[in-house]
């Protein structure tokens, strides 16, 4: 599953402009993205979430960046791991889909958010799962994260205050259901 935008067509019903008039590409994770996506996590909550969460809740939340074989892991236990790609083959953003429909992670680099990067590999993941007979689609969304899945059609179903490291924090709970697969 290797999809690819660039000036002249679209993907997945996007407008090519999203893809920032380069070549992006929505592949499946490799071993050797680990270290990119550890680094896309952590920038992201410091360079995105941190415009709605407290320094204390990002540190909380990403004090460092993770280490790159937790994303190996997470590509052996059954999930799908999606990696948006530049012209270059770099990694800019990466999600995943568990086989039970819950996405944990859609995260993307803050010099390429806001340019469609992250509707792009969305709508890979989506297309993945319904792909695989998944009728629902799940995730605790962050304050960022939260407008963007209501754009894609998600429900709020709740709001989740918990404490990591001790730290209060919170985010929402939404779904979607898949018609039609």
């Amino acid at each position: 599953m290797e999809k690819t935008a660039s000036k002249g067509a679209g993907l997945l019903g996007f407008p090519a402009e999203m893809a920032k008039a380069a070549a992006m590409r929505i592949r499946p994770f490799r071993p050797e993205d680990a270290s990119a996506l550890a680094d896309i996590f952590h920038a992201a909550v410091h360079g995105i979430a941190a415009r709605y969460y407290t320094p204390e809740q990002v540190h909380a939340w990403s004090g460092a960046p993770v280490d790159p074989a937790r994303f190996a892991a997470r590509a052996a236990d059954g999930r799908v791991l999606l990696v948006a790609t530049d012209a270059k083959g770099r990694p800019v953003a990466y999600g995943d889909v568990e086989p039970d429909g819950h996405i944990d992670h859609l995260f993307c680099a803050p010099d390429h958010a806001g340019k469609g990067v992250t509707a792009m590999l969305y709508a890979a993941i989506e297309a993945a799962a319904r792909e695989r007979g998944i009728g629902r689609l799940h995730v605790e969304a962050s304050e960022p994260a939260r407008r963007f899945f209501l754009k894609h059609g998600f429900a709020e179903l709740h709001r989740r205050d918990f404490a990591i490291g001790g730290v209060s924090i919170h985010n929402y709970a939404m779904e979607k259901r898949l018609e039609g697969r």
